[in-house]
């Protein structure tokens, strides 16, 4: 089964915890010589599950993202706009395109797919399989486990509360991915209820409670670039990738 899926790429941080002047774009950083989202959409380009990217971004970078994507030969790119307050409004800003898309053509995605512009290395065959597992099960998060232990703040700030158990959790990641009327359906209504989350798996889960989500585990490489200390494990997350993909090109 050919898959038909569209992937939507937050990309309008302005990277307040890397400590970037200016308001610049924590996307724009860069690794290996090349912008972080430069690499976010290179992995999205590569998958064959995607159709078409879409790119929410600040509005200011719309011709600087649209110019980039042009130099590194990123035929999928299908629109850059502007994002907006939260981050749950620049991912409905691309759904409304995606949906005045679908009234034009006619054709519906059967999947869609939202990203972090700020996790670069999320690798093609895992968009592939996640877009896969998607079609299984209606929707599908990838996520991994917490290395250290966590516990609840208790009722005083100042102190520990409960400790969690760590075998039943795992840390959200990007791309989730949802059959796109049900994604579609879960934005309109959270619109319609001026209702926001921190993720677009938790809107599924309040519009949509009977819809179970199909878990993705990855490994470790799959980070957010959030402060200046993942610029240099971004920096080595990129050299190892690259030398297992040469190694293996070798066999």
């Amino acid at each position: 089964m050919t898959i038909q899926a569209i992937a939507i790429i937050a990309a309008s941080g302005i990277g307040k915890r890397m400590q970037l002047k200016g308001g610049m774009s924590k996307q724009m950083l860069e690794i290996a010589g090349f912008p972080v989202i430069y690499h976010t959409i290179k992995a999205f380009e590569n998958a064959s599950a995607i159709k078409e990217i879409y790119i929410a971004t600040k509005e200011e970078n719309i011709s600087s993202l649209e110019e980039l994507a042009n130099a590194g030969g990123f035929r999928k790119l299908k629109r850059v706009i502007e994002g907006g307050k939260e981050r749950q409004d620049s991912v409905n800003n691309c759904i409304k395109a995606i949906e005045q898309e679908i009234r034009l053509s006619g054709e519906v995605p059967d999947v869609i797919m939202v990203h972090d512009g700020a996790r670069p290395f999320i690798q093609p065959y895992e968009i592939d399989e996640i877009a896969s597992l998607t079609i299984e099960h209606g929707a599908c998060v990838p996520a991994n486990r917490p290395k250290d232990t966590i516990k609840y703040i208790g009722s005083n700030p100042d102190f520990f509360g409960e400790t969690l158990d760590r075998s039943k959790l795992l840390q959200v990641q990007t791309p989730q991915s949802f059959l796109s009327r049900l994604l579609i359906q879960a934005h309109e209504q959270a619109e319609l209820e001026q209702w926001y989350a921190t993720d677009d798996a938790a809107l599924v889960e309040r519009f949509f409670p009977e819809q179970n989500i199909r878990i993705f585990e990855t490994g470790y490489h799959n980070i957010k670039i959030t402060t200046p200390e993942d610029i240099r494990l971004a920096e080595a997350i990129y050299s190892s990738i690259t030398e297992k993909k040469e190694e293996e090109e070798e066999k």
